[in-house]
């Protein structure tokens, strides 16, 4: 479980990035973070595993606190945590499953990580991975050889490598066309399900978050302004969230794209 306790975050400039943000994420709850560009929602992930030091309040996975750790135990506490990111973050001249094992560093001696040596129970955990993602038979390609989702797809994976107790997730979707979109949605809320795993999903897309996660928690600048079932996410509460004007902007966007994704679906024959 994922507690978060009055977590602020004040950079040197002065400006407030978060403010006073409490909640907790039980086991296997997906929570997706929604609001406008600026409103936190990186931030406050990447507060969770101190990419970015936050500025006061409490983060505790189970009784640790990992707002205050010191680097070593840091380094051992952020094994608990697969982060997942936008850009997939992978070497692109390593192989799939070169990636995959990338997930196993924080377990392995420094020579071993060099020579990129795995205890054969590590890669054959791998294998499981990636047949678990649908890319077992892609394992030794590149990464720069695949699909932007068959990357996404790897770095789930490569984040499962690392046994976490807790999935973050930064814009997951943001380059992907919207069926491969809901295809990494489905994937990762059903590896949440069988392994009992909190997740907190930074996501843009409002809808595609709604028929998904468990629960919305919405930011705008830097305050948490909602926090409840996605089917309570009404239009007043997404004019909070978003601004009245900006949010009837996104949804005639989205409205717009949905047109476009049904255009250029293939006509059945007799239809």
């Amino acid at each position: 479980m994922l507690q978060i306790d009055a977590l602020s975050k004040t950079y040197r400039a002065g400006d407030r990035a978060l403010s006073d943000i409490s909640l907790s994420v039980p086991q296997g709850q997906i929570v997706g973070l929604v609001g406008p560009s600026g409103a936190g929602k990186s931030t406050l992930i990447r507060c969770i595993n101190r990419l970015v030091e936050p500025s006061t309040g409490r983060i505790l996975l189970g009784d640790i606190d990992l707002a205050g750790l010191g680097k070593s135990d840091l380094r051992r506490q952020r094994r608990r945590i697969g982060m997942i990111f936008q850009e997939y973050a992978l070497v692109e001249r390593l192989t799939v499953m070169e990636n995959v094992l990338s997930g196993r560093l924080g377990y392995v001696p420094f020579w071993r990580s060099c020579l990129r040596r795995f205890e054969p129970h590590d890669v054959r955990r791998a294998y499981a991975l990636l047949d678990r993602v649908g890319l077992l038979a892609h394992a030794d390609k590149r990464a720069d050889a695949l699909s932007g989702g068959q990357r996404q797809r790897v770095g789930i994976a490569r984040a499962l490598a690392q046994e976490p107790e807790l999935l973050l997730v930064d814009e997951p979707t943001a380059s992907l066309d919207p069926k491969t979109s809901r295809q990494i949605m489905r994937l990762l809320t059903e590896i949440c399900a069988e392994r009992a795993l909190p997740a907190i999903v930074n996501i843009h897309d409002v809808p595609l978050a709604c028929q998904f996660v468990h629960r919305v928690v919405g930011l705008s600048g830097g305050k948490m302004v909602f926090d409840g079932d996605p089917a309570t996410l009404d239009e007043a509460a997404l004019s909070t969230i978003y601004g009245a004007d900006d949010w009837q902007a996104m949804r005639q966007e989205s409205q717009d794209d949905e047109v476009i994704e049904s255009d250029a679906r293939p006509m059945r024959v007799g239809a």
